[in-house]
């Protein structure tokens, strides 16, 4: 019982941790002078992609390879169909030319090559598909070269006025705090997640595609349904596909330097619907009103994502 119950403080230590981390790196980051766009791209994608990064840590640590590919797979559906579903039903969501051309075929690419580097050993039966410690480094490298175009891009500076929002230092302590929240909240999740598949059988790709990628989304279905609201539209969108390359770049790529991640053959059928996701976003800003995703193909989302949840939980 005390398991369970860790289990679910570590969500909300998720939630708030990744709440306090976004609250003051923002404000560090609009004091800094970045564009909208690039505190989206770049400082709120990485507060929530925290939460994947520690489970999958801990869940590397433990040798719980579906866990991780589960939670990164799953995590980025979630991203793609229900949070920028919601936030399209908030408020209808007009993406910049530079997001649609740049950020978005990057995460598209993004999901190739993590494709292409898991199916290697799959596709020519030479043994068990996996990305181990050089896969890990190339997709490092790929996300150093994501965070280079972003601050060489020469953004416009910020506009917003922050004089009246909290100092820098409360703003540090903020991040420290949410860092230890989210630690701490990870590593229940994990051992959590884990009995629980033992106990009711179902596998760890699946705990990892539905509760762990749900939970862990929360951070970023949170921000940009406010950034929605708040008609903060860069931010909204900026979030989503920045977690996006996060997750399968960044928080991967660690994954893979610390120990190998191996793909399943089951795991094969969720990328390509991380890639189908991934493909649906770029072509949809050209439907309908063009670059804006509108409210009535942000229900679609939404519906496609429950479509694939209830199908998943029927085929597992």
């Amino acid at each position: 019982m005390l398991l369970y119950f860790l289990f679910l403080i570590g969500f909300l230590l998720l939630i708030k941790g990744a709440d306090f981390l976004i609250s003051g790196a923002s404000v560090i980051g609009k004091r800094l002078g970045v564009s909208s766009l690039i505190i989206g791209l770049t400082v709120v994608a990485f507060g929530t992609s925290l939460p994947e990064m520690v489970v999958n840590v801990f869940a590397s640590l433990r040798g719980s390879s579906d866990l991780v590919v589960g939670n990164i797979l799953g995590s980025n559906i979630s991203n793609t169909l229900l949070i920028l579903g919601v936030s399209a039903l908030i408020f209808p969501l007009k993406a910049q030319k530079k997001i649609i051309w740049r950020e978005i075929p990057y995460g598209v690419l993004a999901v190739l090559v993590v494709g292409a580097l898991a199916a290697d050993a799959f596709l020519d039966g030479a043994g068990v598909s996996q990305l181990g410690r050089g896969d890990g480094f190339a997709l490092l490298s790929l996300f150093s070269i994501f965070l280079y175009a972003m601050f060489s891009g020469g953004a416009e500076s910020i506009k917003e006025e922050v004089a009246g929002e909290f100092s820098v230092w409360r703003a540090a302590v903020y991040v420290v705090v949410g860092m230890a929240a989210l630690t701490l909240g990870g590593k229940w999740i994990v051992d959590g997640a884990v009995e629980i598949a033992r106990q009711i059988g179902l596998s760890e790709t699946m705990i990892g595609l539905t509760i762990v990628a749900f939970g862990t989304s929360l951070p970023e279905l949170a921000t940009s349904a406010t950034a929605a609201y708040k008609r903060q539209i860069a931010i909204a969108i900026g979030n989503v596909v920045g977690s996006n390359i996060f997750n399968l770049l960044l928080v991967l790529g660690v994954n893979a330097v610390i120990a190998p991640v191996v793909f399943e053959a089951e795991h094969f059928a969720d990328w390509a619907i991380t890639l189908v996701t991934a493909l649906l976003l770029f072509l949809i800003m050209f439907v309908g009103k063009r670059h804006v995703l509108q409210r009535w193909q942000g229900g679609i989302f939404v519906g496609m994502y429950v479509v694939y949840i209830v199908t998943r939980v029927v085929l597992s």
